[in-house]
């Protein structure tokens, strides 16, 4: 270890680093301790978010990991924004742009203390993508150590998820359910700490952080409460320091082929829409870029052989015990749709990682031969509607609503769609489109699980569509259109859609269109008056100004 050279010798050896000694004494440090590498490990802990509660346990046995081999671990905070807590109020603009906030607080830190590598301990929804930004942009060696999903809940004799009780919600306002019923769903739905049980946004990036190789083997399934996980841990921390002395760096794992076989996975278990926003974002910072297009071509490539809540009746826990992502990542690789020759913060190759990992039975895992579909998950469409592109979770839409045309029902906002949705204002055949909720116009791209569940809820998911230049959660269902680019605010056409154009929606063929000829449209834009910007000060203004379309991953530029 001592021929590598180190970040942090810049600051702490020789006399010009006596200085640095000094403080480092202050806190306790031994001169042992300090002529180690030093570690950093990025702990995201907080107690309002149930997949952080839990995160000192995990940073406890990295820290043992990386003392384990030499190393001299120093933790520092990220923050982490519960989306579920955040959801249905003006709350929910903070979550992805927060993903910014994350990335650039861990450049801060590491650059200006000089740590020789990182671990980073993420678990919900913007962490995982902010902090695999940050370790593409710093380059120096890092590994991500995820808190683990939550264990279904039981209810009825039947798995429940966050998704089931926000659906429940819909169903008690349809009249469907009772005030009892729907608090016995909330007990129920999140029977303990970790990231949500289905394979919404959190555990699809956690997985996802797998597939990239910035993550150990099953990363992404092992439960929260489990020693299983805490073994994942101290593994990782022991493994920083193999990083470290082998030289290897994210960028030498983060490559088009890392991305490739990131955007296969995502297809075969059909993960949430927002890694269509997190894994262009990760790409952009490792000086890369993925557009919709690759998405889709990767849809049109990978069979669809997982298929876990919301568009199945599988967890996490079930995932894990079939096999985890390195069985999806065994069986895609028997048509040669893994990329298995590249590196990975193990030490070994994609098709090391994987040779040993058969799938477990057939029930959760299908095989290769014998898929629920030959394509991928989620599907990417264009139309007049959308000429820079938007994202759908083709395996969470019903039959029936592969292919629609209705009404539009127009709102500039989501609350007043929330609204109109609960105040029965919704009929079958409609589609309801909400807009200036984009990466600008939100500002910050507002979740609609709100709307989505309700419909789901009240039984409409077969009959109506939801359209917006917001985006989804990865618990929404049915024919759920999001990321629609260009977004309102940039004069996109849904910023001149009216109540009654005719929408038609062919999933199948991909498409996504108004009913207006180009004279129509371009004399509606035209005559366009914008409303004036929802938010003018603070985080938020400084976002919007430079948030780049959903359709770039919403970077900031």
């Amino acid at each position: 270890m001592s021929e590598v050279k180190r970040n942090s010798d810049k600051v702490k050896s020789g006399a010009s680093g006596a200085s640095t000694r000094a403080l480092y004494y202050g806190m306790g440090y031994t001169r042992a301790e300090i002529d180690r590498p030093l570690i950093g490990v990025v702990n995201s802990q907080n107690d309002v978010v149930p997949g952080h509660m839990l995160l000192d346990r995990i940073a406890s046995a990295v820290r043992d990991g990386i003392l384990m081999s030499g190393g001299t671990p120093i933790e520092f905070p990220a923050i982490a924004i519960c989306d579920g807590i955040a959801m249905g109020h003006e709350g929910m603009k903070y979550p992805l742009a927060s993903r910014e906030l994350i990335c650039d607080s861990i450049e801060a830190m590491a650059i200006a203390h000089q740590f020789d590598g990182l671990v980073m301990i993420p678990n919900c929804d913007k962490t995982v993508p902010g902090m695999l930004m940050a370790a593409a942009r710093l380059n120096i060696p890092a590994i991500l150590v995820s808190g683990g999903p939550m264990r279904a809940g039981r209810g009825n004799g039947k798995a429940l998820d966050f998704n089931s009780i926000m659906e429940e919600i819909g169903t008690f306002r349809a009249g469907k359910a009772t005030a009892e019923e729907l608090e016995e769903v909330a007990l129920n739905a999140c029977p303990g700490c970790g990231s949500c049980s289905g394979l919404f946004t959190a555990n699809s990036m956690n997985c996802l952080t797998e597939a990239l190789g910035m993550g150990l083997p099953y990363n992404g399934t092992a439960l929260c409460d489990t020693g299983e996980r805490i073994r994942i841990a101290k593994t990782a921390g022991v493994k920083i320091m193999e990083l470290i002395a082998k030289d290897l760096r994210p960028r030498d794992i983060l490559t088009e082929k890392a991305f490739l076989n990131a955007m296969t996975v995502d297809m075969a278990m059909a993960g949430s829409t927002n890694t269509v926003l997190h894994l262009p974002a990760i790409a952009y910072e490792a000086g890369l870029k993925l557009s919709l297009t690759d998405f889709d071509a990767a849809s049109a490539r990978t069979p669809y052989i997982a298929k876990l809540s919301p568009s199945g009746v599988h967890h996490m826990e079930d995932l894990h015990w079939a096999g985890g992502i390195p069985a999806i990542m065994n069986e895609l690789s028997k048509k040669g749709l893994i990329v298995t020759d590249i590196p990975t913060v193990t030490g070994f190759t994609v098709g090391e990682n994987i040779a040993s990992t058969p799938v477990v039975g057939n029930d959760v895992i299908k095989s290769i031969d014998a898929p629920y579909r030959d394509r991928g998950g989620l599907a990417i469409l264009y139309g007049n509607l959308a000429t820079d592109g938007a994202v759908v979770k083709e395996s969470a839409v019903a039959p029936e609503m592969l292919r629609h045309s209705g009404p539009a029902v127009v709102f500039n906002s989501e609350d007043d769609a929330t609204a109109a949705i609960n105040d029965g204002k919704i009929k079958a055949g409609d589609v309801v489109v909400i807009r200036y909720e984009g990466p600008r116009g939100g500002p910050g791209m507002r979740e609609m699980l709100g709307p989505t569940s309700t419909i789901a809820g009240m039984g409409l998911d077969k009959d109506v569509a939801l359209l917006t230049d917001g985006r989804f959660s990865g618990a929404s269902r049915g024919a759920s259109i999001g990321h629609i680019s260009p977004e309102a605010v940039s004069g996109g056409t849904i910023a001149i859609v009216r109540d009654g154009d005719v929408i038609d929606i062919d999933i199948p063929e991909r498409t996504l269109s108004v009913r207006l000829t180009d004279e129509e449209i371009a004399a509606r834009k035209a005559a366009l008056v914008h409303p004036e910007p929802r938010v003018k000060t603070g985080y938020l203004a400084r976002y919007a100004k430079l948030v780049q379309s959903a359709n770039t991953g919403a970077v900031l530029a």
